[in-house]
């Protein structure tokens, strides 16, 4: 009992290590719903190259979490912690180069690879925070009930952060209206391309300038949010070393170490249920903004839709924390993930109508909460696991934690590639103001049908994930022996 108790963690430790979490979610969440419409319609980039741009810099952050996740484990120790040091130095960097992400270089050529590298760039510098943040679960505590209760503050943080991505992007582009270009089928068929042509030329060009200048006013509030949790996340946290060890630790090199959590069963089973159902929540926000602007017509709403998403989400995370320790992490996988599939095949199946968009975002935001917790919660219950198997090892909670987002990274940089790719396929017209109906049956798919389906295939493969209550209480009890 004295032991726990100094193993405890006051509030504020608690609060102060969850608000390190709001940075990668604030400008994930950002480039996520907002990226793809900004490139398409405010840096009037063609779709192919916008494919490409997301799809690179995607599996580029997806490679860089093993990466940085290997020199981590090389990483001495030192009067700030082995972590913390990676935390603090990357912040400045990685500030800068979002800000650069939506700046519309005056450049006739060479705006593909001014958005490719800066965004690459960004996401090497965001993964050496969110890494060693992840990471960072494991040395706060050696309680198990106290790293699950530090989680659940971190999730709300972060879900918190993606409404503040969500309302800061949002509301300050939002003021401002993205000028549109009636569709040339309006015109005339025979000379269309004419007529688009005619129509760029004259169109008034202030409001774009305006809304590429609300943009950047965006990405400074945002970048201005970044430092200040960097600043508080490295104040308030103190990374004990002695969390993470066992008594008969001896160190493993990273190889060795990355081979024996790839031949962990329950760590490949819990990537596999997850990397579907994550799959199918990024699919969905790559795709939402230009879903609500073009098929359901909202074109100055979506950004309010966006916002109830993530406020339900906001509120509904303590209600997933009190189920899954009533009920069990599992159960709370099958009820809380499955709970989306109605809303996103109603949305997509019922005709265009803004209270009920806002009753099933409200909805799907429910089902988002408990995507964000879960995952996150049921990543330590395994390391445990692993610990018990290996006991002469450690140091891998990097490995664990960035091999996870590897496959997620790079599975919907690949799905984002291919979504954007489609739109080209289907005709898609940047900065018009409306689409050809194959662009609005392709954003119905990529929003509904496809989503629904990954949600299904991830549960059927999460059944295999053998850490149920009573494992998971069996391997708390034989760490505390071992320790």
């Amino acid at each position: 009992r004295l032991q726990e108790s100094r193993e405890r963690l006051s509030v504020c430790s608690k609060l102060c290590y969850a608000v390190g979490g709001a940075p990668y979610q604030i400008t994930g969440c950002a480039l996520g719903f907002f990226l793809q419409i900004y490139l398409l319609d405010v840096a009037q980039l063609d779709p192919f190259y916008a494919s490409i741009i997301l799809f690179v810099g995607r599996a580029w952050d997806a490679v860089t979490d093993p990466m940085v996740g290997f020199f981590i484990s090389k990483t001495s120790w030192t009067r700030f912690g082995r972590l913390m040091p990676w935390i603090i130095f990357s912040t400045p960097f990685a500030v800068i180069s979002y800000f650069l992400i939506w700046f519309v270089p005056d450049i006739s050529r060479g705006q593909v690879m001014w958005y490719l590298v800066f965004y690459c760039i960004f996401q090497t510098l965001v993964t050496c925070f969110h890494v060693p943040y992840s990471a960072l679960t494991m040395f706060i505590s050696r309680e198990q009930s106290e790293r699950d209760s530090a989680t659940a503050y971190r999730m709300t943080v972060e879900v918190l952060g993606t409404v503040l991505g969500t309302a800061i992007q949002g509301q300050i582009v939002g003021k401002v209206v993205t000028p549109c270009i009636e569709s040339p089928l309006f015109i005339g068929k025979t000379n269309s391309s004419v007529a688009m042509e005619e129509l760029n030329m004259t169109h008034d060009t202030g409001s774009l300038t305006d809304t590429r200048n609300a943009y950047m006013i965006a990405a400074g509030v945002i970048g201005g949010l970044y430092i200040l949790c960097a600043v508080i996340l490295s104040v308030g946290v103190r990374e004990k070393r002695e969390s993470s060890e066992l008594q008969s630790d001896e160190p493993v090199s990273f190889f060795q170490g990355l081979k024996l959590v790839m031949n962990h069963g329950a760590y490949i089973k819990l990537i596999a249920g997850f990397l579907f159902t994550s799959l199918a929540f990024m699919l969905l926000e790559g795709n939402f903004a230009l879903f609500c602007t073009y098929t359901l017509g909202f074109r100055n709403e979506f950004q309010n839709i966006l916002l109830a998403i993530m406020l339900s989400a906001t509120l509904t995370i303590p209600l997933w924390q009190w189920f899954l320790t009533r009920f069990g992490k599992k159960t709370a996988v099958y009820v809380g993930i499955s709970s989306a599939i109605p809303f996103l095949i109603m949305v997509a199946v019922l005709d265009s109508n803004l209270i009920v968009t806002y009753i099933v975002a409200v909805a799907a935001g429910i089902s988002v909460a408990a995507a964000f917790l879960l995952p996150w919660s049921m990543l330590p219950d395994v390391i445990d696991d692993f610990k018990l198997q290996h006991p002469g090892s450690h140091g891998h909670e990097a490995i664990f934690f960035s091999f996870y987002v590897f496959f997620t990274k790079f599975t919907s940089g690949v799905s984002l590639g291919i979504s954007t790719l489609s739109l080209d396929f289907a005709g898609y017209q940047t900065r018009g103001c409306s689409q050809p109906n194959k662009v609005n049956s392709t954003l119905k798919m990529l929003v509904s049908a496809v989503p629904v389906g990954l949600i299904l295939l991830g549960l059927l493969l999460f059944k295999l994930y053998p850490i149920d209550e009573e494992k998971r209480r069996k391997n708390k009890k034989a760490l505390q022996d071992l320790r």
